[in-house]
């Protein structure tokens, strides 16, 4: 096509269905989003949507060229992304994501790095959402689990992520201790919300104890940690998150198969540079220091 503006509009405008509201979304007045739009209907004498009161609706004509349009702009926003990573220094802005459980072991290892290449702007993410970093949406991704084999990503082990199963002053007041293994069907667990977690320690949980002794269900772990800070239940907490609280006790050793590996991923086309090998080796070095 030879103008790609006429196109990104009328994909804008099929996104959220009226011409104000794209209008809105690429910073244009209304009136320019109605002459894309015409412009581009008339180069091709085809109709690509239907008026009505409540917006514009796409034709099946319509449909067809903003499919091709929709990849185009994802493939833009790829580029972009790579292109805000290929700096030449340790500088610029610097994406990290992670699982929440991660948060007071890196937190603190982000800021020394930032501490050391004071350059660096650090955009720091957590949550379950799986960030495409393909699409330049984060520069490090920290996983869990099994190995992660999407490809174009680079891959390296990074360190366990070792939990322990806790109860507070609060709780064993109320509760007591379990004595073994087996006693702890006589007592009530804190534990994440969803039942398909594949956190070996939360299966194993539901496992050993059964869903009806769980009794206080959350998502994210700072509402579990503070969940059983309250002394709702016995739960497990990351070993960096126990040390931050006063009060908790543990209530058997920490196992091996409660713990699992965590993952350094990045994309193969961001890997190489200065900013991310930088922060790679600096991440490497703080996890060395806490084995």
């Amino acid at each position: 096509m030879d103008n790609w503006d006429e196109i990104r509009t009328a994909y804008q405008v099929a996104r959220v269905g009226t011409v104000s509201g794209a209008a809105a979304e690429m910073g244009v007045h209304h009136a320019t989003v109605i002459r894309h739009i015409d412009a581009l209907e008339a180069r091709l004498g085809v109709k690509l949507f239907q008026r009505h009161a409540r917006g514009y609706t796409t034709t099946e004509a319509g449909l067809d060229l903003l499919q091709v349009a929709q990849v185009t702009d994802d493939q833009f926003t790829q580029l972009a992304g790579r292109i805000k990573g290929q700096g030449a220094g340790v500088s610029g802005e610097l994406v990290v994501t992670s699982l929440g459980a991660l948060s007071q072991f890196l937190t603190p290892a982000l800021v020394s790095f930032q501490d050391t290449n004071p350059d660096i702007r650090v955009r720091y993410l957590t949550g379950d959402r799986l960030f495409r970093l393909e699409y330049g949406e984060a520069h490090v991704a920290i996983r869990a689990g099994t190995m992660p084999d999407q490809p174009d990503n680079v891959v390296q082990p990074f360190m366990n992520m070792r939990v322990k199963l806790v109860a507070s002053d609060a709780y064993i007041a109320k509760h007591g201790l379990p004595k073994d293994e087996a006693d702890l069907v006589n007592h009530w667990f804190v534990a994440q919300d969803s039942v398909t977690s594949r956190a070996p320690f939360t299966q194993w949980l539901r496992t050993v104890v059964g869903e009806d002794r769980i009794v206080f269900r959350t998502t994210g772990n700072r509402n579990i940690a503070r969940a059983v800070v309250a002394g709702a239940g016995i739960g497990f907490l990351s070993e960096f998150e126990v040390e931050c609280h006063e009060g908790l006790r543990e209530v058997f050793p920490s196992r091996d198969d409660w713990s699992g590996p965590l993952w350094l991923v990045t994309h193969v086309d961001l890997h190489r540079t200065p900013k991310v090998q930088a922060v790679l080796a600096h991440l490497k070095s703080a996890a060395a220091a806490q084995v």
